[in-house]
């Protein structure tokens, strides 16, 4: 192999001439020092990825956030430790558009990180394009470390020391999905964090996304102004590199340092499967969610799209 490395603009690195599939000490170390940099990497490598490789390809950079133990019938399509981002049912057909995970799964089109709502460090999210969309169902992503890097020393100021909630319930029903406010699941999908984080490569970033419910010890009307404020100006058009994909494709983007989301495509006329892996700083390989609630969310739909 002779690894070649192109630039994106305006954040990111393309990976070539690599086969993830034959990872050795050498291309592990060469992502970590690419992902350390540019917190985003594409990766359109020899050949394709099954699920079982891609299992195997992110464990080498730490264990996995694993999906909900509960029996879910779209996921059976892939290997477990994989989440099922795709429009498709369990017979690899385009699942119904008008029904609850379809509605769900409009809030991936708000700009967030991974995994922010959870207990569990999110370090990575590995996502992989099995089939993709001839025109739409592009993967934007932003690196938080610019977006804080462009802000004005008073803001800088005013945000520093501050922490935010981050609640799965609240970017869906941002996103416009009923969802109840009494859910068993609801406090083990919230997690507060820094509103400036530092990265892995010890830089700033600007913590935020369609997670961040609401800034601890502010009221809520000048919280949410200073979330929406944040997000506007995280989400110009600059800071933001927009992925075409190519099936077979990898991209890898920091949970900690950057926000992405998927764009809006032809639901009911293509079929889109992608399949991720979320890897996590450190500890076990565990659900998010314990155990002892999988039962109850057969009947909660809005938890499907995590």
């Amino acid at each position: 192999m002779n690894p070649q490395v192109e630039l994106l603009e305006p954040c990111g690195a393309m990976l070539t001439d690599v086969d993830c599939a034959q990872l050795d000490t050498a291309l592990v170390t060469l992502i970590e020092d690419l992902m350390r940099e540019h917190a985003v990497l594409v990766i359109r490598g020899k050949g394709h990825l099954d699920d079982e490789q891609h299992l195997a390809f992110s464990r080498a950079f730490g264990p996995l956030e694993l999906p909900s133990a509960r029996p879910n019938a779209h996921m059976a399509r892939v290997a477990f430790g994989l989440y099922d981002v795709s429009n498709l049912g369990p017979d690899g057909e385009i699942a119904d558009p008008d029904g609850p995970r379809a509605k769900i799964a409009k809030g991936n089109e708000l700009f967030h990180a991974d995994s922010s709502f959870n207990d569990l460090p999110s370090k990575w999210s590995i996502l992989r394009g099995v089939i993709v969309t001839p025109e739409g169902g592009a993967t934007e992503l932003i690196d938080g470390r610019k977006v804080y890097d462009a802000l004005s020393d008073a803001s800088k100021a005013r945000i520093a020391g501050l922490e935010v909630e981050h609640d799965y319930f609240h970017s869906r029903r941002k996103a416009g999905a009923t969802v109840p406010s009494d859910s068993p699941l609801a406090p083990y999908m919230r997690a507060v964090h820094p509103l400036v984080r530092t990265s892995a490569s010890g830089r700033p970033t600007l913590f935020v996304g369609a997670h961040a419910a609401r800034i601890l010890g502010m009221d809520e009307a000048e919280s949410t102004a200073l979330i929406e404020e944040l997000l506007a100006f995280a989400t110009q058009r600059k800071f933001v590199y927009a992925h075409k994909w190519q099936a077979g494709d990898i991209v890898i983007w920091d949970n900690r340092c950057t926000l992405h989301r998927g764009t809006e495509y032809d639901y009911r006329r293509y079929k889109r499967d992608m399949r991720r892996s979320t890897v996590n700083e450190g500890g076990e390989e565990r659900s998010a969610i314990p155990a002892h609630l999988s039962l109850q969310m057969l009947s909660q739909p809005q938890a499907e799209a995590r």
